[in-house]
């Protein structure tokens, strides 16, 4: 009984609770700064500095994340899509600074 308990309590563990820094779907276009920098983080494997509002194809909103890539000298501009909610282009730029660091 002990033995099975043991067994089990790992599984339940690793199967359970864990939130990732993904954003939530909505049925809506993407309409915070913060879920257009966690798509752009997730897609490009950097840190997002700014966001910023842009027209994207006559119809719809996008996003203009710039991403800072730490082991790297250059970084990323993505644009994000509000509608599809992923990255539209990426262009490579130099490396933005990060927040509160000269």
């Amino acid at each position: 009984m002990r033995l099975a308990l043991l067994l089990f309590a790992p599984a339940l563990l690793l199967a359970g609770g864990h939130q990732s820094r993904a954003p939530r779907h909505r049925a809506g276009p993407v309409s915070t700064a913060r879920e257009a920098k966690l798509i752009a983080e997730q897609d490009t494997g950097g840190i997002a500095t700014t966001a910023r509002r842009i027209p994207l194809n006559g119809a719809s909103c996008g996003w203009e994340v710039d991403v800072h890539m730490p082991k790297d000298t250059r970084g990323w501009r993505c644009t994000v899509d509000c509608d599809s909610h992923s990255v539209y282009t990426k262009d490579r730029i130099p490396n933005p600074p990060l927040k509160g660091r000269r």
